[in-house]
């Protein structure tokens, strides 16, 4: 139950961190981090630098561990094919 608590609230914190760095940074467009991408069918384009970055808490692990993630454009993806 307590990781389950940290989870939820990892989110909302994470979500208002996304918000801020995008804001920051100027970007308009759809984000998400590599693997959101690849999840969702697309790979980012080789070469391609992030836009932004923020520090984000990994709820899931029960701790509230911090890591670094990165975040790609969708001008920066192109669908994967077969």
């Amino acid at each position: 139950m307590h990781r389950a608590w940290i989870t939820a609230k990892a989110e909302s914190i994470n979500s208002e961190r996304i918000e801020r760095a995008k804001v920051a940074a100027g970007i308009q467009e759809v984000t998400k981090t590599w693997s959101e991408w690849k999840k969702a069918g697309y790979e980012v384009i080789h070469g391609s630098k992030a836009l932004f970055g923020t520090e984000l808490i990994w709820g899931s692990k029960g701790d509230g561990a911090i890591y670094k993630a990165r975040f790609f454009g969708q001008s920066q993806v192109q669908e994967v094919t077969a």
